[in-house]
């Protein structure tokens, strides 16, 4: 398969591969030898800047050599498949990878797999050789945010009752399509009085996530709430709330935070956000990618965690560790 797209972090991971790849001789290697790369979805988004610094961080603490790589999107999935394909050409001693799509990247993964020990993060992928993967519990998210959305509009209105409507970032990411089936679960489970009017999929663009819920504010008088299930849609839906002015009678809460969502949590834009711990996944997963390539039993599923966050407990010490991580 030809390389369709590789950003300027991928090019420089994959020379760094090919030079650790030069150092190892058929002597057992140095630490300082061994070559793991990582690759996300988008090295660009603010989130995937924070799973590459707790992998940078574990690569400098143990040692290894960790090129950052990945492509400019998440919807560039011919691109991820390629880098991870000339990433496998490199003989690194593993791979952390957090799959684009979930259908597209599960024959790709498990061919890779033949090679070199792949470790999932974030994203599930229809492959059964990731040697372990570190992911949050996304359904469990999903039902998180519904509560989460049940209690603002409580809170707004005294009932929990009215119309309510799901974005999600694009189709068939493992990740949010997980999401989504929580949200939903969650609310034909405890919450009949919100009725879903809406189930939109965006493109992976905020300007997108803006349209759709300035649409749906117009469209439907009774809307009390919105779940915007990743980082992107977030910043696209509280846009669209504030420009508006539809935070009193529409709670929306959001999922993944950057400086943009924690200003939106502040003013009240944002009713809540369903934060993940990004830098415990590059972190962990380069540490796990070690482990197994020094033949080492690792779990094969470790659950990272999601809190909700709310303007009431946004100031407490594990919030702030979570909305403001380092990503130098």
């Amino acid at each position: 398969m030809t390389i369709k797209k590789l950003g300027r972090r991928a090019v420089l991971g994959l020379s760094s591969i090919a030079l650790a790849a030069g150092m190892l001789g058929s002597s057992v290697s140095l630490a300082q030898d061994v070559t793991i790369p990582i690759i996300v979805k988008d090295t660009t988004s603010f989130y995937w800047q924070i799973v590459l610094a707790g992998a940078r961080a574990a690569g400098q603490e143990l040692g290894v050599n960790v090129p950052e790589l990945g492509a400019q999107a998440e919807t560039d999935i011919n691109g991820q498949i390629s880098i991870l394909e000339n990433a496998v050409s490199g003989s690194p001693a593993a791979i952390v990878i957090a799959p684009t799509e979930r259908s597209a990247l599960g024959a790709p993964i498990t061919e890779a797999a033949q090679s070199v020990p792949i470790i999932g993060i974030d994203s599930s992928a229809e492959s059964d050789a990731f040697s372990s993967f570190l992911t949050t519990d996304n359904v469990q998210g999903g039902r998180i945010a519904a509560d989460g959305l049940a209690a603002a509009i409580e809170a707004a209105t005294g009932k929990i009752e009215g119309d309510v409507a799901i974005i999600t970032n694009s189709p068939n990411a493992g990740s949010l399509e997980e999401r989504r089936q929580g949200f939903m679960e969650q609310l034909a489970a405890e919450y009949p009085g919100l009725n879903l009017v809406a189930d939109k999929y965006a493109d992976g663009q905020a300007a997108t996530g803006l349209n759709i819920t300035t649409d749906l504010l117009t469209a439907n008088p009774n809307l009390v709430g919105i779940f915007a299930s990743n980082l992107i849609q977030a910043q696209g839906a509280g846009q669209a709330i504030a420009e508006n002015g539809a935070a009193e009678r529409v709670a929306l809460v959001g999922f993944d935070s950057d400086d943009k969502l924690v200003g939106f949590l502040k003013d009240g834009t944002i009713d809540a956000l369903v934060v993940q711990d990004p830098y415990r996944m590059g972190y962990d997963g380069i540490k796990t990618a070690l482990a197994v390539s020094k033949g080492e039993t690792v779990e094969k599923f470790v659950d990272t965690g999601a809190n909700l966050i709310t303007t009431a407990n946004m100031d407490d010490e594990r919030s702030q560790e979570l909305l403001n991580p380092k990503v130098n």
